[in-house]
């Protein structure tokens, strides 16, 4: 009898204890407010995949400072470089239709003759300028395809570093602006139409690389921090209606920002990071080939000197960036990418292995010396929600 009460005492302990501890889903809001206390983010809004499922979807903070409004998941964000992908997903598409390669030389893709003056007669392919191996380098403004034009810039030797195309690395905007403007060339629709139709919308989602196409209500403004202030980056979401009497098809693309300009959801990114997780699928829907979702997430760059990135086309292996050693083994790197740009800071990550992804985005934060904001983010939703 003594015995039965004791362990009917435990029990009744075991069950009081757990309903006092914290969810998951509560200690992941715990640790994603900390950081966010600790970097006084604006905004953040954050969704976790596991098992190909949403598993937490959660936002906080302000999507406009003036009005005090709070960030929801329904609203939209800049999310600067992860809009890479994007590119390199639309054009891959035309890869598997057989209407261009990767392999292609550039200079017939796009009208005029793209050659690196210090190696003339090396071609620059498409797989190059998606994996930025092609000695392209960001000039000032990286917003016009005219400093790669010798019928504007002559040999434009300012545009090139010296190493041998396909033999080097440099991350290069200019060199994804002008795949952009390849895959509106080639395609014969629009960029930011081409993308919102065959890649956003073909999946569900919401969202887009033209301002002009989304409702303004939705959007989440981007504040950078100025002589201690958060200022509004108006910039990030410049509005192109009032330029389109001028707008040159094939050329002025990088208007749209291929290499940064898409506006999406934590929610509705996490799908499209679900869709490269299953190797180009999701939930039935094809976007593009296993063959060229593999292609894209397989490191064609793999040196680690001079802090080079293990790059593939627009998408990453991350080594060292999740305070847990197995995924800072080789072979069982996260894959994703990040963004940052007028304030925001952006990451889509995850771990082909163990099947769990994350996603993040904040819309302005304050530097901490030592500290990097997405990493601190991303290791305290792992360790709160995904770490065993």
């Amino acid at each position: 009898m003594r015995i039965s009460k004791f362990f009917l005492a435990i029990a009744t302990l075991m069950v009081l204890m757990s309903a006092t501890l914290p969810s998951k889903e509560e200690r992941t809001s715990q640790a994603i407010q900390k950081v966010m206390d600790e970097f006084q983010a604006v905004g953040i809004s954050a969704a976790i995949v596991k098992d190909g499922k949403i598993v937490y979807n959660e936002s906080f903070g302000y999507k406009n400072l003036e009005d005090k409004t709070p960030l929801t998941n329904n609203d939209v964000m800049r999310i600067a470089s992860i809009s890479k992908s994007f590119t390199a997903t639309g054009l891959l598409q035309l890869v598997d239709k057989g209407i261009i390669s990767l392999d292609d030389d550039v200079s017939n893709l796009i009208g005029f003759t793209i050659r690196n003056p210090h190696h003339p007669d090396v071609p620059i392919t498409l797989r190059m300028i998606l994996s930025h191996t092609s000695s392209i380098r960001d000039k000032e403004d990286y917003f016009t395809l005219d400093h790669l034009n010798p019928a504007v810039y002559g040999d434009c030797v300012e545009s090139y570093f010296k190493y041998k195309p396909g033999e080097g690395y440099c991350y290069s905007n200019m060199g994804l602006n002008l795949a952009g403007s390849i895959l509106e060339k080639v395609s014969g629709v629009r960029f930011d139409d081409y993308v919102r139709t065959n890649v956003i919308h073909k999946l569900g989602l919401y969202g887009g690389h033209n301002v002009d196409s989304l409702d303004n209500s939705r959007i989440a403004r981007i504040y950078t921090r100025r002589n201690g202030e958060y200022v509004e980056s108006t910039g990030a979401y410049r509005s192109r209606a009032n330029d389109m009497h001028e707008y040159k098809f094939g050329y002025s693309t990088p208007w749209f920002s291929p290499t940064g300009g898409v506006k999406i959801s934590a929610h509705d990114l996490a799908v499209y990071m679900m869709m490269h997780m299953n190797y180009g699928k999701y939930n039935g829907t094809r976007i593009i080939s296993k063959k060229s979702a593999k292609v894209m997430q397989k490191p064609i760059w793999t040196s680690a000197e001079n802090g080079d990135e293990l790059y593939g086309l627009c998408l990453k292996e991350f080594n060292d960036y999740i305070n847990d050693d197995k995924y800072n083994t080789p072979g069982h790197y996260p894959v994703g990418h990040t963004g940052g740009a007028y304030g925001l800071n952006s990451i889509m990550i995850w771990s082909p292995d163990d099947k769990w992804g994350i996603v993040a985005m904040t819309n302005g934060y304050t530097s901490v010396k030592g500290k990097s904001f997405l990493k601190e983010l991303t290791n305290a939703i792992y360790n709160a929600y995904i770490k065993k």
